[in-house]
């Protein structure tokens, strides 16, 4: 594919826009959780779902999403996205109740999963030269990282002022614009392959993490015997269990799992979960930690963590670029490791913490963390398969990302709630009768996020002291994820430099395997 230096730039600026807007949904309702909350009575379990929902069907439908770009063409296939994620936005802005929204949310991810594997996939094929291709992508990494990182804080503008409706409308003139740039877009695809959809292993890899994330979810409040919540859990474990075994067997695989005997690969997708695991965990109890526990509003609780969106924009395209010439491993190790200690410097926040001493330097260190992490890790994962399979590649560490995210999210529910709780037991038999009473019908109705709201002073200090020591956890816990990220990259990422890359295809053996010797197979 060549191109004038105008059209790679106008892709590039397409590419960014429309799977930032993805990005961005996964952040900026984060901030608008308590005033959602307040508004239509969720509970913790209905504000996981608002995330985990829109995360759901994202990680289910991508690889799918992936597949249809790499055959039918990704240009159409984001179009589709594109267009779904717009009405889905809508539907979430004028949701009149919690099952409306959480619908909502979900048909928002299946949109989103057209788009996000198509818009790298497309990147990579518009820019040809190793060393452009590693800025591009830098500058893809940079900026949609920007559009998750400066989600809070424009969320926390739109609460404060309008409505958190607004959190899901302001998606409307972003994809209008989206639309408009696409014209320019080339279609990229992968011509003379056999035309043909995995729908076993899409069906099995949906019902998979479906059952698998609602049973996590409803656990805690319908209790872990309850008939549904066991279902759902064995029935997704068992839906994952059976999608390895068609994936292996199936002549088109969705997921090639070929692709992972390439070392880098592998090793790459492994440092994605931990790293996002540790990003998407603390990005889910920040909010909740700052506004209901410290009492800020929701643009402070956005505002805070600006450093990091900032560094995110200037430091992405310079670190994919150094990344493509020296190699990632570098990267991918420093990355986390700062990341690690600004994480770990979270606990000496305190509910009478200033936000602007302790919260601000840190969101710096750990956006400095990121900046050295995202683009060279997501490099890594483009240059480490055959051209034929970037769109699907893509994909996969999408997916990996945001199962990290749903585990992340579904599982620290899981431990805050009962950690809370216990500390809230531990705090109460000193007080009379009444007030513990009344301390434990509030944290019931919270349901773990830290809800102070009609309790008074005495006990919302209480409340405070108990959900800090459970924050504090979710802390060490996302930093010693973060620290195991920086050790996996160190120990197995290959540092082999885009200098290096040979005329021929290194990876003739794999690809192979994956197309069955389809000689037609190319990259176009």
């Amino acid at each position: 594919m060549h191109l004038t230096k105008n059209a790679q730039r106008l892709t590039l600026v397409a590419m960014i826009l429309a799977s930032g807007i993805v990005f961005l949904d996964s952040t900026v309702v984060n901030v608008a959780l308590p005033h959602i909350d307040r508004d239509l009575g969720m509970g913790l379990s209905g504000l996981q779902w608002i995330v985990d929902g829109y995360i759901l069907t994202l990680a289910a439908f991508l690889i799918l999403g992936g597949s249809i770009g790499d055959q039918y063409g990704r240009k159409k296939a984001m179009l589709g996205g594109i267009i779904a994620f717009g009405l889905a936005s809508v539907a979430c802005g004028l949701a009149p109740g919690s099952n409306w929204l959480i619908l909502a949310r979900l048909l928002q991810g299946i949109g989103g999963a057209f788009v996000v594997p198509g818009s790298l996939a497309i990147i990579t094929a518009t820019f040809t030269d190793p060393e452009e291709r590693g800025n591009a992508i830098g500058t893809w990494a940079g900026w949609s990282g920007i559009t998750s990182l400066i989600g809070p804080f424009l969320g926390g503008w739109l609460v404060d002022n309008l409505s958190w409706r607004f959190v899901f409308l302001i998606n409307v003139p972003l994809i209008a614009a989206v639309l408009v740039l696409m014209r320019y877009v080339p279609e990229s695809l992968d011509e003379g392959v056999t035309r043909h959809l995995d729908w076993a292993g899409a069906t099995l890899g949906v019902i998979g993490l479906g059952g698998t994330v609602y049973g996590l979810i409803e656990g805690p409040a319908a209790g872990w015997t309850n008939w549904l919540v066991l279902t759902s859990l064995a029935v997704g474990i068992i839906a994952i269990i059976v999608f390895i075994v068609v994936e292996v067997q199936v002549t088109h695989p969705m997921m090639p799992l070929a692709l992972f005997k390439l070392r880098n690969f592998s090793a790459v997708n492994v440092v994605t979960f931990v790293v996002y695991f540790a990003l998407y965990g603390g990005g889910f109890f920040f909010p909740l930690y700052v506004q209901n526990t410290m009492g800020q509003s929701a643009l402070v609780s956005g505002v805070v963590f600006l450093p990091g969106s900032i560094l995110m924009l200037i430091l992405s395209p310079h670190a994919g670029k150094l990344a493509g010439r020296y190699g990632s491993r570098l990267f991918m190790t420093i990355g986390p490791l700062i990341y690690t200690v600004g994480m770990l410097g979270y606990l000496f926040l305190q509910p009478d913490s200033n936000p602007w001493l302790v919260i601000l330097p840190l969101a710096a260190i750990t956006g400095l963390g990121l900046s050295l992490t995202v683009a060279p890790l997501t490099a890594t994962v483009m240059s480490s398969v055959p051209r034929n399979n970037s769109g699907v590649a893509s994909a996969i560490n999408n997916v990996v990302s945001r199962i990290a995210a749903l585990v992340a999210i579904a599982g620290l529910g899981i431990f805050v709630s009962q950690v809370f709780l216990n500390n809230l037991a531990d705090l109460s038999r000193n007080l009379p009768p009444d007030k513990a009473h009344l301390l434990q019908q509030v944290a019931d109705a919270s349901s773990g996020s830290g809800n102070s709201q009609g309790l008074p002073p005495d006990l919302v200090a209480v409340n405070a002291a108990a959900y800090t020591t459970a924050f504090h956890w979710v802390i060490v816990i996302c930093a010693t994820l973060a620290f195991l990220g920086a050790i996996i990259s160190l120990v197995f990422i290959q540092n082999t430099t885009q200098s290096q890359e040979q005329p021929s295809n290194p990876h003739a053996k794999i690809e192979q395997e994956i197309t069955h010797a389809d000689p037609r197979r190319r990259a176009v």
